[in-house]
């Protein structure tokens, strides 16, 4: 019996990863002309449902924003969104639904834009009265007094090893909560080169604090 020969693909077959649904986005997508600006409006459409969704999730941790700053925010983050997943379109690989994918965009937009407002107008402090305090939990005398002394080594540490720079990013950052995109956007730097600064902060204190016998540094936040 002769071997079966491969099938050629129809016309309604489409090459891609993914369902076939996720597929015809792609293609919708690829393609030119009036059919590409409907598919693009329905892209917008459903990403602008994920970041008004987001937005409303995030919305209690800022009750300052307003409704109408908020909306406008979602179509930012849309606008924003239907860039990226368009821009990197070829990095779609199936392994989940297409909209699920690109519905990704928008919700790390929406995150980002929501804190970036939000500390919109706000002073990034560096003086020791905006150094956090221990939390009063209950804790017990030795407790608070190891929680004591590890703040005070690592104030030490912080004057000593870091450049001023690194001492910015790590206390924004590390001890006083600033979002790091936000801190991004106000020093006109990367996520990656505050990454970066961060790291070898936290390796040169951990270093200092185990040379004075404390390796506690992974309990620091």
């Amino acid at each position: 019996m002769a071997a079966e020969q491969p099938r050629t693909a129809g016309p309604a077959a489409v090459a891609g990863p993914g369902d076939a649904t996720s597929r015809d986005w792609v293609r919708r997508l690829s393609c030119t002309g009036a059919d590409r600006d409907i598919v693009v409006a329905e892209l917008h459409a459903l990403l602008l449902r994920a970041a008004r969704f987001e937005i409303g999730r995030r919305r209690s941790a800022f009750p300052e924003l307003a409704t109408t700053d908020l909306d406008d925010l979602a179509w930012q983050s849309a606008d924003d969104a239907l860039m990226s997943v368009l821009r990197r379109l070829g990095d779609f690989r199936g392994e989940s639904r297409f909209t699920t994918w690109a519905a990704k965009f928008a919700i790390v937009e929406a995150g980002v834009k929501v804190r970036r407002h939000a500390w919109r107008g706000r002073e990034i402090l560096l003086a020791e009265t905006s150094w956090p305090t221990v939390p009063d939990g209950a804790p017990s005398p030795d407790q608070l007094a190891e929680a004591r002394e590890l703040l005070a080594a690592v104030r030490e540490e912080i004057d000593r090893q870091l450049t001023t720079w690194q001492r910015l990013v790590f206390v924004a950052i590390t001890l006083n909560n600033v979002p790091i995109d936000v801190l991004a956007e106000r020093f006109n730097t990367t996520r990656g080169a505050l990454y970066k600064t961060l790291h070898d902060a936290r390796r040169r204190l951990r270093a200092a604090l185990a040379d004075r016998g404390i390796g506690m540094m992974g309990r620091m936040p």
